[in-house]
């Protein structure tokens, strides 16, 4: 059975979260996620001041929908 982990990450009360916390959610650090952006293998973002921002139900989408792994 495979071995679940406990990520903190902090939710701004409209459900968006940083590149960095949604990294952490999926399991990539932030540097990765922005690559897969790049090649557009990430879930959708938003920018909000020149930053990347991810909705957590967005993530959740994502990976229940078994997107490709690099």
């Amino acid at each position: 059975m495979p071995r679940r982990s406990t990520v903190a990450i902090t939710v701004h009360p409209d459900g968006r979260v940083s590149r960095r916390c949604a990294a952490a959610y999926l399991g990539l650090s932030a540097k990765t996620l922005a690559e897969r952006k790049r090649k557009g293998l990430s879930p959708r973002d938003v920018m909000v001041g020149g930053r990347s921002f991810y909705y957590l139900q967005e993530l959740d989408r994502f990976v229940a929908e078994g997107r490709p792994q690099i």
